[in-house]
């Protein structure tokens, strides 16, 4: 089920990040490592985080991942590991929540993007997701929301 996508503006963002490069049909394996691994940093350093973690896909491809594993924080981190302190800009962005399992985000986005297009924008070549409600917060894969945004160009 996705949510009536919309057009808005972005405030900017403190963020600490991890970079990953990896074959799509790995992310299931390493995302919860990965979200660990940035929980641990941030609490070694006492950070709290400022909201749920995110994924910022830098490159669309069919067979691999590049993207950041991100999450809002109330200040600034010191890099460790591979946590790295970053800022989320400011941005125009069409934006939607999409209900239901994971196995739903490709229609999902290929739904965005459609609705993107039939309003007349131009999508950037990056997006991100925000996993609001997750596996850690209700095992009922039909309650997880994810909120889709989409960069535009225009």
């Amino acid at each position: 089920m996705l949510d009536t996508p919309r057009i808005t503006q972005t405030t900017p963002r403190i963020t600490a990040s991890i970079h990953m490069t990896i074959p799509r049909a790995e992310m299931s394996k390493v995302f919860g490592p990965g979200v660990g691994e940035l929980m641990a940093a941030l609490a070694a350093q006492g950070i709290e985080p400022a909201g749920p973690v995110f994924t910022h896909h830098l490159k669309m491809s069919p067979d691999i991942f590049d993207f950041e594993l991100s999450v809002p924080v109330s200040r600034p981190v010191v890099a460790a590991g591979r946590m790295k302190p970053t800022v989320w800009p400011a941005m125009r962005v069409a934006q939607t929540v999409y209900q239901g399992p994971y196995e739903g985000l490709p229609a999902a986005w290929k739904e965005l993007m459609g609705w993107i297009s039939a309003e007349g924008h131009t999508p950037g070549p990056d997006l991100w997701e925000c996993y609001i409600t997750h596996p850690d917060s209700n095992p009922d894969p039909a309650s997880w929301r994810t909120e889709l945004n989409r960069p535009l160009a225009d």
